[in-house]
C-alpha cells in the first residue's frame, strides 16, 4: 500500500473510532475527530502531514514510486 492509502485508512479509522467513543462513552472524544479534520484541511493547503512523514519513515512508498516500478 502507498502512503496516501495508509493515510486514508488511518484517518478514517481514527474518525470512526472517535465518533463511536463520543457517542457511547464521553463526548470529549469528538475533539479527536475535530483534530483529525483540521489536520486533513491544513495538509490540503500545505501538502504536508505529520502522519505521512511518519509513514515514509516506516518505509511506506509514495504513489509515484510504486507506479514507476510496475
Amino acid at each position: 500500500m502507498t502512503v496516501e492509502r495508509y493515510l486514508r485508512l488511518i484517518a478514517g479509522s481514527i474518525v470512526l473510532a472517535s465518533i463511536l467513543l463520543g457517542a457511547y462513552h464521553n463526548t470529549n472524544w469528538f475533539y479527536l475527530t475535530a483534530f483529525v479534520a483540521l489536520n486533513l484541511i491544513q495538509s490540503a493547503f500545505t501538502n504536508w502531514c505529520p502522519m505521512m512523514t511518519f509513514l515514509r519513515y516506516l518505509g511506506a512508498k509514495d504513489e509515484g514510486a510504486v507506479s514507476s516500478r510496475a
